[in-house]
């Protein structure tokens, strides 16, 4: 069962405490993997890969474990963290801040960001990605998946969640295409 805590010491910005209907909804969905496989052919057989915002490293991290791929897995939820090292013993997990994981002191082929960046203000962003570009080995690749509602088609009335299985009503236009002068273009 997911824990309780006080807003202003939850790490996981919230994410802890619905972390046991977040486990049961990844389980039985493999959303993200055929994306993440094709992406890990381009990186060496058994390259490091850091997964920021790994969760209970289902069905992302297991999917790369299974390539054999070496995984280092970061989360700030303690319940997702508990579950990663109850699933994959042999993984490194930390439960810490992705934008602070003392994983950063070493190096990768590749770092994968899955549901994350979206959750993050955009300083923190930038920090991140300046992390991670320092974390790359030579030739290493990064892929995040940016699946905000913002990005959604403009003038849909629905933002699915996918993961918790919700649904909701947008408040406003969050996309605007075209300006004044007929450019096509999307801006937020």
């Amino acid at each position: 069962m997911a824990r309780a805590t006080s807003p202003t010491s939850d790490a996981s910005n919230g994410w802890d405490a619905v972390a046991d209907r977040f486990i049961a909804a990844r389980e039985k969905s493999r959303i993200g993997t055929a994306v993440v496989r094709a992406w890990a052919q381009h990186l060496p057989s058994g390259a490091s890969i850091l997964d920021l915002g790994c969760g209970s490293g289902v069905p992302v991290s297991e999917a790369l474990i299974d390539c054999g791929f070496e995984i280092y897995g970061v989360d700030a939820s303690p319940t997702l963290v508990a579950a990663f090292r109850s699933r994959f013993p042999g993984a490194n997990v930390a439960c810490e801040p992705a934008e602070s994981s003392r994983f950063f002191d070493s190096t990768f082929d590749g770092v994968i960001a899955v549901g994350l960046m979206f959750l993050l203000r955009a300083e923190v962003q930038r920090a991140l990605i300046l992390r991670i570009a320092a974390a790359m080995n030579p030739g290493g690749r990064f892929l995040f998946f940016l699946n905000h509602p913002l990005l959604q088609v403009p003038g849909s009335g629905w933002i699915d969640d996918h993961i918790l299985e919700g649904q909701y009503s947008r408040i406003g236009p969050f996309l605007v295409e075209g300006d004044a002068q007929g450019n096509s273009l999307f801006a937020l």
